[in-house]
């Protein structure tokens, strides 16, 4: 009976380590959700100037040289994809998702398929559902490690000038603890896309005017559209990943607790039983003593 204390004792000493270590997990994953989520919050009246700077650039009155530059149709039609997945495990079917989803946005696109993945584990899903990725890229593990990220995805969209309908896919906060994935269109920053921030309406009755060179600023309003628009998806990407992960924490510390109810329940059992056993070994053995002095 001794022995089996021992081995209940175990259990549960592995059950309370296990539970210290999700515990410190949790906060880890719930300390990341607000660091991406501030990233996210923060960029979002940066990305709102941006919208107006190029509400102005873009207005018919102003008319710019086209962006997109010689009009000119592409020789072959090509649909590029920029794939943000997790390379970190307890994040249940967070890869898998978005694979599916890619998979059946990608179907109905013309062309071929060029895909650039953000970590391993998603670059493996792609390639096994038959998709070959020209480009991969690591998954940041910071804020800090989001600009890089970044700013080498823009200097390889730059070495590429065909013109190519590239889209941003990745998993994007939800409510609750929950996600989903979703779908941005890039480039080109063709009619459409240019009539769509003319259109928009100028907060006050006040209209500005474009100081210097209109197709100088609207390049830099275009690069930094695209830099904000990557940065968001990458923060809400990670952030998605973090609160998935927080979320198996959380069903993870429920286990371990009824684990550990039901074993120490079973260790207190256990031995009060051994008590009872050894009680009961001394009444027996004093009952035959008195027996054998009468």
């Amino acid at each position: 009976m001794s022995e089996s204390l021992e081995v209940l004792r175990r259990k549960i000493s592995s059950a309370e380590d296990l539970g210290s270590v999700v515990r410190t997990m949790k906060v880890l994953a719930a300390t990341s959700i607000f660091q991406y989520e501030q990233a996210v919050h923060s960029l979002s009246d940066y990305y709102h100037a941006i919208e107006l700077g190029l509400n102005v650039c873009l207005r018919p009155t102003v008319s710019p040289r086209p962006i997109t530059g010689d009009s000119s149709p592409p020789v072959k039609t090509v649909t590029k994809a920029i794939v943000f997945g997790s390379d970190q495990g307890l994040v249940g079917q967070f890869n898998d998702h978005l694979t599916a989803f890619v998979l059946n946005a990608l179907k109905v696109a013309p062309g071929d398929k060029l895909i650039l993945a953000v970590g391993e584990r998603i670059c493996g899903r792609l390639e096994d559902a038959g998709f070959s990725v020209s480009k991969l890229y690591s998954v940041p593990n910071s804020v800090a490690a989001i600009t890089p990220l970044v700013s080498q995805i823009l200097i390889d969209q730059e070495e590429n000038h065909e013109k190519r309908e590239t889209y941003i896919f990745h998993n994007r906060p939800a409510s609750g603890q929950n996600y989903e994935p979703v779908k941005q269109r890039l480039l080109p920053l063709d009619d459409t896309w240019q009539a769509a921030y003319a259109q928009l309406q100028w907060p006050t009755k006040l209209l500005p005017e474009v100081l210097g060179s209109v197709e100088s600023t609207v390049l830099a309003l275009v690069h930094e559209y695209l830099f904000v628009s990557l940065f968001k998806a990458t923060a809400e990407s990670l952030a998605s990943e973090n609160a998935c992960r927080l979320a198996a924490m959380q069903r993870a510390q429920r286990n371990i607790d009824d684990l550990l109810d039901r074993l120490r329940t079973t260790f207190h059992q256990t031995r009060q039983t051994s008590i009872d056993e050894e009680l009961f070994d001394v009444i027996s053995g004093f009952e035959a003593l008195s027996g054998g002095e009468r």
